[in-house]
């Protein structure tokens, strides 16, 4: 008797830059090619990322369920059940690798709960690209996502993170809100001490590019646009 194939979650990469088409090998795209189901933030920049990439089939015989950071897992219990019964699945960010500062891992984690298989597709990650570029965390690192909006709470998470970066020789990566930036910006060069190294990767992948390494003190006389551009911030405390 043959035995019933059986279906995957596929953690799909989307371009963070103007790179669309072109930031997938070949062999990961024969895989999302082959998909029918996906799991999306957005049902319409899906559709985009996914013609960019050569998808040809139908979309109207292609199903789309959109989660947010609010999703309750129970309502992603329909995604593990289409899985189980042989079917596989694609999760898929608005850009870069999903679960990384964006939805998804509640349904990567219910697929670990059910037994089922989670493949990870090689493709961009802002934050990844950002720390091998800082010159910063060769020794580790940690991420954070996005740091509290209230200044006190802010500054006071600031430096906790300088603290932990000279304690554990780590760097300590996060992000914010792109209209956010400059208050964040402005909060690290008051908060950090002169020697802090501070790395700012600016709009990665695209025509704004920026991504240079600083000690706080000399950000202090550099002048930078952030406001509304994606931004990964590194610091590293020496």
């Amino acid at each position: 008797m043959k035995r019933k194939q059986e279906g995957k979650l596929y953690i799909i990469p989307a371009p963070i830059g103007n790179n669309e088409g072109e930031f997938l090998a070949e062999s990961v795209k024969r895989i999302v090619y082959s998909l029918r189901h996906f799991v999306v933030e957005k049902e319409k920049t899906a559709r985009r990322i996914l013609r960019h990439i050569g998808y040809t089939q139908a979309f109207d015989d292609t199903y789309f369920t959109e989660i947010n950071k609010n999703t309750r897992p129970e309502k992603l219990l329909p995604i593990i059940d289409i899985i189980r019964q042989g079917i596989s699945v694609g999760l898929m960010a608005e850009a870069g690798m999903p679960c990384l500062a964006d939805p998804g891992e509640t349904l990567v984690e219910l697929a670990h709960q059910h037994n089922i298989t989670v493949v990870p597709l090689a493709g961009p990650s802002a934050i990844m690209l950002a720390l091998v570029a800082s010159g910063l965390g060769a020794n580790g690192f940690a991420f954070w996502g996005y740091l509290p909006v209230k200044p006190l709470e802010r500054r006071k998470q600031l430096l906790e993170l300088e603290r932990l970066s000279r304690k554990y020789d780590e760097a300590q990566i996060f992000i914010e809100t792109p209209y956010r930036n400059m208050q964040l910006f402005e909060e690290i060069l008051k908060a950090c001490l002169d020697n802090t190294l501070v790395c700012i990767a600016r709009e990665i992948n695209q025509p704004g590019q920026f991504i240079r390494t600083l000690p706080v003190k000399q950000w202090r006389k550099t002048k930078v646009s952030l406001h509304k551009r994606p931004t990964v911030f590194i610091l590293s405390a020496r």
